[in-house]
């Protein structure tokens, strides 16, 4: 038995996860047919959160308190988000370590659209999903895809984005590069900003794997080419 769909998802929060106690106030979701990949099945509600909505990010999607009064909890929607996903299908999101964050699939694999995007098209001048919309020019209804920042509008961008990956990787390598931080390409920070992590300094890298704070994503890109680099690949 093999995965049928890939179920595509987004939320609207009322926070990051790393803001305590940061809530689901929109659920959005369509499906992807891996056979035909024809984009079908959207689904979409908004959840009442108990605590208040930050005004940063009603900024953000525009989702006011007044307009969850009336919805269900967050809680009561989890049945029917994931009605219709076999426990073999695939997840899908767009820097999913987000949606994971809420709800981890109940053991479905994850593909992170934004982590696969970085390794298929690393010179993209953006890795957003609006922004590869318009560099990839998918073929988005501009309607469906409207409001951006909207749990069903992201993903149905999100699915189209998954679709174009198809072309290049197989929902399994997918899966796997998404298993791992994001590879990044281009340093945007201190004295080497600008340059790409293969042409760093070596000492550099080391001191970004080994003795800096930052980000995995960051950390991930600099053991990865000192480690090319060592055996003599780069």
């Amino acid at each position: 038995m093999t995965a049928r769909i890939a179920r595509v998802l987004d939320y609207e929060t009322t926070g990051t996860p790393e803001d305590q106690d940061a809530e689901i106030i929109e659920f959005g979701r369509i499906d992807v047919d891996l056979f035909s990949r024809q984009v079908f099945n959207p689904w979409t509600s908004l959840a009442c959160p108990r605590g208040p909505i930050p005004a940063v990010t009603k900024a953000v999607h525009h989702i006011t308190e007044a307009d969850v009064a009336d919805a269900p909890p967050a809680r009561d929607l989890w049945d029917e988000f994931y009605s219709g996903c076999g426990p073999l299908d695939i997840l899908v999101a767009h820097n999913a370590k987000f949606e994971m964050h809420f709800h981890a699939g109940d053991g479905r694999p994850w593909i992170d659209t934004y982590k696969v995007a970085r390794v298929v098209w690393p010179d993209a001048p953006t890795h957003s999903n609006q922004g590869l919309r318009y560099w990839l020019d998918l073929p988005v209804d501009r309607e469906r895809a409207s409001p951006p920042h909207r749990a069903l509008p992201d993903a149905y961008v999100t699915a189209h984005l998954f679709v174009r990956l198809l072309d290049h990787k197989t929902v399994d390598e997918m899966v796997h590069i998404s298993k791992y931080p994001a590879l990044l390409k281009i340093m945007n920070f201190g004295k080497h900003k600008g340059t790409t992590f293969e042409a760093a300094p070596l000492d550099y890298l080391e001191w970004i794997r080994d003795k800096s704070d930052m980000d995995e994503d960051t950390k991930f890109t600099a053991r990865y080419w000192v480690a090319k680099r060592l055996r003599g690949e780069a």
